[in-house]
C-alpha cells in the first residue's frame, strides 16, 4: 500500500530550510529509496515517494510558516538539478500507476502555482545543473527560472524523442499557456534531445534569467527579496503545526475522525461518509489559530484529501463512490459563515484554498461520483459542494417507512458562490448553469434556505428526487450499471463532461493528460516489447509502428 502521510523528520529526498522570510526546498534525491525495488533514482530523479514529500513540504511552508514569503527550489546535488521522473519507474510501472503518479505529481504542481497566485507565497526555480523532463515541468510550476550559465546546464523536454511519450505533468500547456513560447519554438524545442542553455533560453522565455556562476546565488536571492517585498504574508504571525492524520484501517474499512470510508468490494463501490461538525466554531481568529489543524474545517480538508489519494491509488478496482454525509446544518452552516468572514485572516484564506485544492481533486479523480442525499443528511454549504461535484445526485422525497429521522433538505451558503472554483476557473454551481448564470444569481439569494427534495430538483441542485417505494431500485440500478461499464469510456465520458465552459491552463492539462495517458501510454511505440520506454538506457534503437492514428 502506498502511504501518503509524511513529515519532515521522515524525508528521504527534500531538504527544507528557512532563513527569515525565504524557505529553500533542495532536492537530494536517495537513490535507493524509491517506492519499490526495481530501479535506482539516479540525478535526482523522481518517483511518487519523492513527490509525496515534496506536496508534505508545500502544506507545510503554508500553514506551519506564514512568514515565508518566497521558496526557492534548488538541487543540493552538484551539477544536476532534476533528470525528470525515473525511466526505469515508468517502464515498470502498471499503467494505472503510471497515471496516478503523473496525476498527482501535476496536482503537486499546481498546489506550487495556487500558492504562488493566491498565498503571497512565490515559487523561484534554482536551475543548478541540467533540468530535464519532469524536472523541467518543476521549474515551469514556480513563478520564476533563474538558470547558471556554466556550459553545461540546459533546460530539456526530452520526451518525444527518447521516449516516444509526452510531458506528463502539463508542461506542453505551460510552455504555451503560461511562458507563452511561440509554437514554432516550442515545436523544436520539444523534439531536441540536449535541450537549450544559454541566452536562447532566456530569448524563448524558456528561463527567466541567465547567471554566471560567480552572480548565480546573488541572482536568486535577489529575485527572492522582490518576492518577500511584493507578499501579503504577514510577516510576524505564528504558523500551527500539522500532525500526523490518524486513520484506522479495520478490514474494508477506513476511519478518520471527520470521515469514514466503506467498501463493497461485489459493487466496485465506496460509500465516503462525512460527518458535519458536532460544535459551534470558534468565535474569532485566535480562537480558530488556537485551534490548529483540530479546527473542523482544515481536520475535513486533510483527512478527505487522503481518503482521496488512498482510494485513488489504493483501490484502482472501486470504480464508483458515493458521498453521503449526516450531522447538524445549521452547525455546518456556522462553520462556513466563519470562513466567509474571517476570509481575509492568513489561516482562514488557507483553510479555504485546502479546501478548493481537495474538491478539485474529486472533480479531476477517475471515478463515477454519486451523492445520496437522505434523510439527517447535512449537505450545506461546503459539503454540499461534495453533491455538487457529483457525476449524479439522489435525493429521498420524504422519509423511509418507519424512520423518524427529519426528511433530507440540502442547504446553500456563501462558500457555494465563489471561494472552491473548479479547474476551469467557475464554481460548480456555474458550471452547472452553464446555459443560464441568471440562475446562480436566483440561487444566491436563497442562501439559508433549507431545500426538500422536490424544491432541489426544481431548483436544478439534484438529478432525482425518487420516494422511498423507487428509491432503493433507482439507486441499486444505477450503482450495478456503473460497474457494467468499461472503465475506460466512462473515464472518458466523465472527463469531457464535468468541465464545460472556458479552458484554462489547468483545464487544458487535466483534459489533454487524461486523453494523452490513456492512449500513448498503452501504445506498444511507448511500452511494447521495442518500445522507446522499456529499451531506455540498452543501446538497442526502438522500433515504431509508423501508422499515424
Amino acid at each position: 500500500m502506498i502511504e501518503f502521510r509524511t513529515e519532515p523528520a521522515n524525508y528521504r529526498h527534500w531538504q527544507l530550510s528557512i532563513d527569515d522570510r525565504v524557505a529553500t526546498l533542495a532536492m537530494a534525491v536517495d537513490e535507493g529509496g524509491g517506492l519499490r525495488d526495481g530501479y535506482e533514482l539516479k540525478l535526482n530523479s523522481y518517483d511518487l515517494g519523492v513527490d509525496i514529500e515534496l506536496h508534505d513540504a508545500i502544506q507545510r511552508l503554508r500553514f506551519e510558516h506564514p512568514e515565508v514569503a518566497a521558496v526557492v527550489v534548488t538541487s543540493a546535488k552538484d551539477r544536476i538539478f532534476c533528470a525528470g521522473a525515473n525511466i526505469r519507474m515508468l517502464a515498470t510501472s502498471s499503467h494505472d500507476h503510471k497515471v496516478n503518479f503523473c496525476k498527482f505529481t501535476n496536482e503537486t504542481r499546481n498546489g506550487i502555482e495556487d500558492a504562488t497566485n493566491h498565498s503571497g507565497q512565490t515559487y523561484i526555480a534554482a536551475v543548478n545543473g541540467p533540468c530535464a523532463g519532469g524536472g523541467y515541468e518543476l521549474a515551469l510550476a514556480c513563478d520564476q527560472i533563474v538558470m547558471i550559465d556554466d556550459g553545461a546546464t540546459t533546460v530539456s523536454l526530452p520526451e518525444v524523442p527518447l521516449l516516444a511519450v509526452l510531458p506528463g505533468t502539463g508542461g506542453l500547456t505551460r510552455l504555451s499557456d503560461k511562458r507563452m513560447v511561440r509554437r514554432d519554438r516550442a515545436d523544436f524545442f520539444c523534439t531536441l534531445e540536449e535541450g537549450i542553455r544559454g541566452q536562447r533560453a532566456v530569448d524563448w522565455r524558456l528561463i527567466d534569467q541567465l547567471a554566471p556562476r560567480s552572480k548565480y546565488d546573488d541572482a536568486v536571492a535577489s529575485r527572492a527579496a522582490d518576492a518577500v517585498a511584493r507578499s501579503v504574508r504577514p510577516e510576524d504571525a505564528q504558523g500551527i503545526s500539522l500532525t500526523p492524520i490518524e486513520r484506522t484501517i479495520e478490514g474494508d474499512s477506513v476511519i478518520y475522525s471527520t470521515l469514514s470510508v466503506d467498501i463493497d468490494r461485489s459493487l466496485r463501490t465506496a460509500t465516503i461518509h462525512i460527518q458535519a461538525p458536532t460544535e459551534a466554531p470558534p468565535a474569532d481568529t485566535d480562537a480558530i489559530h488556537a485551534l490548529g489543524d483540530s479546527y473542523w474545517p482544515l481536520r475535513l480538508a486533510r483527512e478527505l484529501d487522503d481518503a482521496i489519494l488512498h482510494l485513488r491509488t489504493n483501490e484502482n478496482e472501486i470504480g464508483t463512490w458515493l458521498f453521503q454525509t449526516s450531522g447538524d446544518s445549521d452547525l455546518a452552516a456556522a462553520h462556513d459563515a466563519a470562513l466567509a468572514a474571517h476570509k481575509d485572516h492568513w489561516l482562514v484564506r488557507e483553510i479555504t484554498l485546502y479546501l478548493k485544492r481537495t474538491l478539485k481533486r474529486i472533480d479531476v479523480t477517475s471515478r463515477s461520483i454519486f451523492a445520496l442525499i437522505e434523510p439527517a443528511s447535512c449537505f450545506t454549504g461546503t459539503l454540499l459542494e461534495l453533491a455538487l461535484a457529483a457525476d449524479r445526485g439522489y435525493m429521498l422525497d420524504g422519509q423511509f417507512e418507519g424512520d423518524n429521522r427529519p426528511e433530507a433538505t440540502i442547504t446553500l451558503t456563501a462558500m457555494n458562490f465563489g471561494p472552491f472554483e473548479m479547474v476551469n476557473g467557475l464554481t460548480r454551481l456555474q458550471s452547472r448553469f452553464l446555459d443560464d448564470p441568471s440562475q446562480v444569481d436566483a440561487l444566491a439569494g436563497r442562501q439559508g434556505e433549507a431545500m426538500d427534495a422536490l424544491t432541489a430538483e426544481d431548483a436544478g441542485l439534484v438529478t432525482f428526487a425518487p420516494d422511498d417505494i423507487d428509491w432503493e431500485d433507482e439507486v441499486r440500478i444505477a450503482i450495478e450499471e456503473r460497474a457494467a461499464f468499461s472503465p475506460d469510456a466512462l473515464t472518458g465520458m466523465e472527463a469531457n463532461l464535468r468541465f464545460g465552459g472556458p479552458e484554462t491552463m489547468e483545464s487544458k492539462i487535466f483534459s489533454r493528460l487524461t486523453a494523452w495517458q490513456n492512449w500513448i501510454f498503452q501504445r506498444p511505440n511507448a511500452v511494447g516489447e521495442t518500445g522507446a520506454l522499456p529499451l531506455y538506457g540498452s543501446g538497442q534503437r526502438s522500433e515504431f509502428d509508423k501508422r499515424r492514428v
